[in-house]
């Protein structure tokens, strides 16, 4: 936004992202559980109460009708307005540059963005996609994302052994988050014997799908309770597909812009910043073999270069460009409502050098991409 107010994040707070279903011994809770625990949580991270909130957006996509609704009713019904927003993988993010806006435009001063999900079971079969392609199981995720895969192959020269590293830093990173859901390291050995889901794609290659809730409450700089290591908002950015694009995976002889790349440089342009700047990077890997082409797509290294730069630990946890610190949506899990705000409070976490174990040196600049079905495009930039 141009001549836009500048807006700070108060607080955030997250729930582990595990299975909540009642089952073998687990805890059963639905989808406004998660996400009231978590608001709550950036409430007192904010150190804020409910009433200073004016307005709340809430991003899910399987809860089902005015679920914003049901999650903050049980903390309190204060009248403000309340917006539910399902935009696929990206419905959290998209609920956080909405509140972004509200307060960029001085419309609100404290504006919530809240994200959470009970997954269904099973294969993730979008209804995104256009009855035909339905029809022929387009819309089933790891089959799209294997003939993605295997494009990017024959484009780039990458191997499966390729995309296997990914899933061995992300869960490496995971197990050093209390938050995720897988917490233990994997051996290239293991990722590569694991069985076949979608040729290429073996299990390992594939992110958990998880329940979970998501909050982060944005504010003026004025507004801000606690001012030590202000971390503001650089950019927020969403798109849509392109022509060639619509769907996901691209035309091979339409070569405009896909929304990622697109996303990506509105984001360089609106925050002044750009690739090179970026201490800490969360990038989208609900299959391992995404995460490359996305580093890519985003400008964070040439077409093609990314398997070579991961087996030189450029993307590692003490490389020169920290990728899914947090584990990503491979050991983190992938709630989709939730998941494109834990990548953003993941980038928080980092720049404020709350991140323990994990925490990348003085970190003080990050972006968080997330995708999703449409398709759309969503990166944050973050800065302190």
């Amino acid at each position: 936004m141009k001549n836009a107010r500048e807006v700070a994040i108060a607080g955030v707070g997250l729930t582990r992202f595990n299975s909540y279903d009642g089952r073998k011994g687990r805890p059963k809770k639905e989808f406004y559980d998660l996400g009231s625990e978590a608001i709550l949580k950036a409430l007192a991270h904010a150190e804020m109460e409910w009433r200073e909130i004016e307005a709340a957006f809430c991003g899910s996509v399987y809860c089902g009708t005015a679920a914003g609704h049901q999650t903050i009713g049980r903390i309190g019904a204060t009248g403000i307005p309340i917006v539910n927003v399902e935009n696929a993988c990206s419905s959290g993010a998209s609920a956080f540059r909405l509140a972004y806006q509200m307060i960029a435009a001085e419309v609100y001063d404290v504006v919530l963005a809240a994200g959470f999900e009970t997954m269904p079971r099973g294969f993730i079969m979008s209804t995104a996609w256009p009855e035909w392609q339905r029809v022929m199981g387009f819309n089933v995720q790891p089959a799209a994302y294997a003939m993605q895969t295997r494009r990017y192959m024959e484009e780039s020269g990458a191997t499966v052994e390729d995309f296997s590293r990914v899933s061995v830093k992300n869960r490496k990173n995971g197990a050093l988050n209390p938050n995720a859901r897988f917490q233990s390291p994997v051996t290239l050995e293991e990722v590569l014997s694991s069985r076949v889901i979608a040729d290429p794609l073996r299990l390992l290659h594939t992110c958990p799908l998880a329940d979970g809730g998501t909050a982060i409450v944005l504010c003026s700089k004025e507004k801000l309770k606690q001012r030590r290591k202000t971390v503001t908002v650089a950019a927020s950015v969403l798109t849509s597909g392109t022509y060639g694009h619509e769907y996901g995976g691209g035309s091979v002889k339409i070569k405009t812009p896909d929304t990622i790349e697109v996303s990506a440089q509105q984001a360089w342009e609106i925050s002044g910043y750009g690739p090179e700047d970026m201490d800490v990077v969360q990038a989208y890997d609900t299959m391992a073999s995404g995460e490359l082409w996305d580093l890519e797509k985003l400008g964070l290294c040439k077409t093609g270069e990314a398997p070579l730069l991961l087996r030189q630990g450029v993307f590692d946890l003490n490389g020169k460009c920290p990728v899914n610190t947090d584990g990503g949506l491979m050991s983190r899990g992938h709630p989709l409502g939730a998941t494109s705000l834990a990548q953003i409070i993941e980038i928080f976490t980092q720049i404020r050098g709350e991140a323990g174990r994990r925490q990348v040196p003085d970190a003080k600049i990050g972006l968080a991409h997330a995708m999703g079905a449409g398709p759309n495009s969503s990166v944050v930039i973050l800065k302190r």
